[in-house]
């Protein structure tokens, strides 16, 4: 019982420490559970003895959760900090339905590029409280985390091609089912799924966006400063195109 105490303490700290290097617990927590048991990440960058059994260990989710276990090279110093801010929302009506199936292959017209990743949901949060049971387990035993209360579903997050307004990335992800949206100031728009915690991924990763020499140039446009009162002129039909 100790030592599960011990690691349980142990892991939240981890979380904790990492928290400011944007480590996703809610996709990451499983797999870095994982990983810290089985020590497959447990050296650093500069003596990468572990890198490649760190790298099989993290499997799908390493360029997601390299960060939870400092293994991520150093980001580019020339990146912009407006890739770094975003504004986030929900929508009242979203329509999960549209949205999978806009999503569900790539787009014949390059117009997005969806991505799909697992996160774990502690349903218990959601419940009447319960009483706390102690799993005890020896040493002889195989480590396994035992999560009664968690389910696993599939996020899916859409990342426009081309940079755009904010007013036009969430009439965009509006049209497209979204269950909400997420603008990043340097004019990369993210559409979210319904499965998805915390607005899916906090990253600029749209394709065509910012365009070099040109990120100066997105915010003096003047529909970033549209905060709806011209929305019917900037009014953006994914559908449509």
């Amino acid at each position: 019982m100790w030592k599960t105490a011990i690691f349980t303490s142990i892991l939240a700290g981890f979380f904790l420490i990492h928290e400011v290097q944007t480590c996703n617990e809610a996709v990451c927590g499983s797999i870095v559970s994982k990983c810290l048991l089985t020590q497959s990440c447990k050296c650093d960058l500069k003596n990468c003895t572990c890198c490649k059994d760190c790298f099989n260990c993290l499997s799908y989710l390493y360029n997601e959760c390299c960060s939870c276990v400092d293994m991520c090279p150093k980001p580019n110093d020339t990146e912009s900090v407006l890739s770094k801010k975003s504004h986030v929302e929900d929508f009242t009506d979203p329509v999960p339905g549209l949205f999978n199936v806009l999503t569900e292959y790539p787009d014949a017209q390059k117009r997005w590029n969806s991505t799909t990743f697992p996160v774990d949901i502690d349903i218990s949060q959601y419940a009447p409280k319960k009483e706390i049971k102690i799993h005890m387990q020896s040493a002889e035993q195989e480590v396994a985390p035992i999560k009664p209360n968690v389910i696993t579903l599939n996020c899916t997050v859409a990342f426009m091609s081309k940079c755009m307004s904010w007013i036009k990335c969430k009439s965009s992800c509006q049209t497209m089912g979204a269950s909400s949206y997420r603008w990043f100031h340097d004019g990369c728009c993210e559409c979210i799924g319904q499965n998805c915690i915390n607005y899916g991924i906090n990253e600029s990763r749209c394709r065509e966006c910012p365009m070099k020499d040109e990120e100066e140039e997105i915010l003096e446009d003047e529909g970033d400063y549209d905060y709806g009162q011209n929305s019917d002129d900037e009014d953006f039909d994914v559908m449509n195109d």
